[in-house]
């Protein structure tokens, strides 16, 4: 009896110890995730989830006027009384994507009404947030497909993941959809365990999968894939084991999809609409050769590497791009190794080999999906790393079955160790810069703090607004003190050609008096020569009676990170 009463302290102690590394793991993922959120600019895509999630659209922005750092400013600043119909209105015309997380964030920063200081800090806490529930939900998958041990450790991948901080930290729809993309996988699991023989199929367990599925279609399109990524690994683990699959496991799947299709038919023509439109033609290959049919294998490489380890390689000297490069290929090797060791051992067990077979073919089957896109559909994902979060959290399941069949201290301890400095490193801006380092280019644009200067962005589309705006808002930090003096915008118009937009930029009239600079955004691909050597602007002038000024190029300072910027003076 004493025995009994010994062994069963001791399970108690080791739950409770499990419970407090839970709670440990989750700490530490929220700090690394919340730790500096709103030290880095805002870039495009930011922007532009700032712009619909505060309840604004194109119409609301100043184009074709001079205008202020404060109206700037006003920008980004709540709109009440917004409704999801209306953000989902302005967010079908405008962009390209589903409305929901636009809604969300919508209701989340009217609950956190922040003011001018931290809203860049709300704007961006509910994917902070959503990536720490990312962790809590990878945690009840690997726990319900494999073993406790399996979870807490598959927690603890994602919770020092450079990757995943990295996504936590944008002000975009990625962490939510992997924490849905986690919950389907979750009911995925026991849709499985109901199909074993001698199982009863639990209807709360399939409504609840279909429900998850039809948020991550209103949330991101690339939730699809997951949708068919999903359905090729269950099906194809039934077709393998049909012999012991009754026909209501057969007819309860086809339902299940039947249910998710119909609730996407009210979005469904706006999906089509948005296949066809230009902002998602810049994935596609311009000239199909050899060096563009091998990039996309060496692309997902550096994709599945950056998950784990994350060195500074970008806008670095070559001496520490080589070298940071070539740890992480060497770490990554290892890793391979190591987790293929990992892998042979959970695989003796029979207990978890079919989860195992059911998560490895869900990633799998997104991988296929993946190169189809690529190889026939000639578009190009794998450049875009961020993009793996489609099948990033079957990768950590996998991972986390793979490293507790591994020595703690030779593989398990340096695996995270490493993961917490990449973290470190992303949190500090040293990895995963922000796309057009808008930092870099506003440090090149102040060249003169002495001199009004007046920022124009050139736009045909929302996107190329966006852009300017972002490096409006970080260039205004190099002026606190009476911005509004010494900084201005101004958005022209290039659709009917750039002969319209200087037409358009000579009517602009900034508050600031003579002599001035300007920054003149344009097209990617335009040099120095493409520019005019002189433009004209509108000067209020004296007695408020208006005058033209031109502005003379200086072929000195001029800069080019995707789109080009070329500094003018006004005389």
């Amino acid at each position: 009896m004493k025995g009994l009463r010994f062994q069963i302290q001791q399970l108690s102690q080791r739950c409770n110890w499990h419970y407090v590394g839970l709670a440990a793991v989750l700490l530490l993922g929220a700090v690394l995730r919340f730790w500096q959120l709103d030290a880095k600019p805002l870039w495009l895509d930011e922007i532009i989830t700032a712009i619909f999630s505060l309840g604004h659209k194109q119409a609301d922005l100043p184009l074709g006027v001079a205008f202020s750092v404060t109206q700037l400013k006003q920008i980004f600043t709540l709109n009440p009384g917004v409704s999801c119909a209306q953000i989902a209105q302005t967010v079908s015309t405008e962009s390209v994507h589903p409305p929901l997380f636009f809604c969300l964030l919508y209701r989340w920063i009217s609950w956190l009404n922040p003011n001018s200081e931290n809203w860049i800090w709300a704007l961006r806490s509910l994917s902070a947030s959503m990536g720490v529930g990312a962790i809590a939900s990878i945690y009840w998958l690997s726990r319900l497909a494999f073993s406790k041990r399996a979870g807490l450790m598959a927690a603890a991948v994602m919770a020092v993941s450079p990757f995943a901080v990295y996504l936590s930290q944008e002000a975009r729809q990625y962490t939510l959809p992997m924490l849905l993309i986690s919950l389907a996988l979750v009911g995925l699991v026991q849709m499985q365990q109901d199909l074993h023989p001698g199982r009863r199929l639990r209807p709360a367990v399939w409504l609840g999968w279909v429900a998850v599925n039809s948020l991550g279609l209103y949330i991101h399109y690339f939730f699809a894939l997951v949708l068919v990524a999903q359905i090729m690994a269950l099906g194809g683990w039934m077709l393998w084991q049909r012999r012991s699959i009754a026909p209501r496991g057969w007819m309860a799947l086809g339902l299940a999809i039947a249910g998710i299709t119909l609730s996407y038919l009210p979005w469904l023509t706006v999906l089509l609409g948005h296949i066809s439109r230009p902002e998602t033609t810049w994935l596609s290959s311009r000239e199909i050769d050899w060096e563009s049919r091998i990039a996309p294998i060496y692309q997902a490489i550096a994709g599945w590497v950056v998950m784990v380890i994350t060195l500074p390689v970008e806008d670095q000297q070559e001496y520490i791009v080589i070298l940071s490069a070539t740890l992480m290929l060497i770490f990554g090797g290892w890793l391979v190794w190591q987790v293929s060791r990992g892998l042979r051992k959970a695989w003796s067990r029979l207990e978890i080999r079919p989860s195992l077979l059911l998560l490895t073919g869900f990633v799998l089957s997104v991988l296929v999906q993946f190169f189809a896109i690529v190889y026939i559909l000639n578009k190009d994902i794998t450049v875009v790393p961020r993009y793996n979060f489609v099948y990033y959290p079957g990768v950590c399941a996998l991972l986390g079955v793979a490293l507790v069949h591994l020595p703690v201290r030779k593989v398990v301890l340096p695996f995270l160790l490493v993961g917490i400095l990449s973290s470190v490193l992303v949190v500090n801006n040293l990895a995963f810069h922000k796309a057009y380092y808008p930092s870099r280019i506003a440090r090149d644009m102040y060249v003169d703090p002495e001199t009004p200067l007046i920022l124009v962005g050139s736009y045909t589309s929302i996107q190329e607004i966006a852009l300017g705006l972002s490096f409006g808002l970080e260039l205004s930090e190099y002026f606190p003190d009476r911005p509004d003096e010494s900084l201005g915008f101004a958005f022209i118009d290039r659709t009917d050609g750039f002969e319209q937009a200087w037409r358009q930029l000579s009517q602009v009239t900034p508050d600031f008096p003579l002599p001035l600079n300007m920054w003149v955004i344009a097209a990617p691909g335009m040099k120095t020569r493409d520019y005019p050597p002189r433009l004209q602007i509108t000067h209020a002038g004296e007695g408020d009676r208006p005058s033209r000024v031109f502005c003379t190029l200086d072929p000195e300072e001029f800069g080019r990170i995707g789109f080009p910027y070329q500094f003018y003076r006004c005389r």
